[in-house]
Parts: structure tokens; C-alpha cells; sequence
């Protein structure tokens, strides 16, 4: 493993229907090579059904400052509100 190779970050899927979930991160030259680097490290242990690798550079993200700008629209549309919603008769713990 060469540190100045591109980090991937590594997501595993443990059993059918479940989510891929993020496992960590490898350094590799390309996807193969990250795949492979994945497989090696991190399902040794374990029974894995799929791995998926991203390589970090590529990943889009908010940040920290997007705290405010970037999720307060969904606040604004009161249709998402439970207000909106009738309970069925019967339900019990509303």
C-alpha cells in the first residue's frame, strides 16, 4: 500500500436486502486495485455479499456551514407535518 496512491472509501453489504454500510478506507491505484484492498481488509473476517468502492475525491458532501441554508427548506413545507395525517381508528401508542 503506497499513501500517495488515491484513498477509496470502502462500503460492505453483509447480508441480502440490507444496506451497504461504510467499513473504512484503502489506498489503491484504481477501482480493481481498491476492490481487491477491500476484500482483503476488511472481509477477512466476516461473510460479505457485495463491496462497493468510491474513491473519496469523488464523494460530494455538505459541510458544516450548510447547517442552516442546505436543510431548512424541508422545515418550510408543511404538507410533511404530521397535522396533515389522520390517525386510522384502532392505532394504540399516538
Amino acid at each position: 500500500m503506497n499513501a500517495t496512491e488515491p484513498l477509496w472509501e470502502v462500503f460492505l453489504r453483509e447480508k441480502q436486502g440490507a444496506p451497504h454500510e461504510h467499513a473504512g478506507s484503502v489506498h489503491a491505484a484504481d477501482a480493481e486495485q481498491a476492490l481487491q484492498n477491500a476484500r482483503d481488509v476488511y472481509a477477512r473476517r466476516g461473510r460479505v455479499l457485495s463491496i462497493w468502492v468510491v474513491q473519496t475525491s469523488e464523494i460530494a458532501a455538505t459541510s458544516p456551514s450548510d447547517d442552516g441554508p442546505f436543510f431548512e427548506p424541508g422545515n418550510e413545507k408543511a404538507y410533511r407535518h404530521p397535522q396533515f395525517y389522520s390517525v386510522p381508528r384502532g392505532i394504540k401508542g399516538v
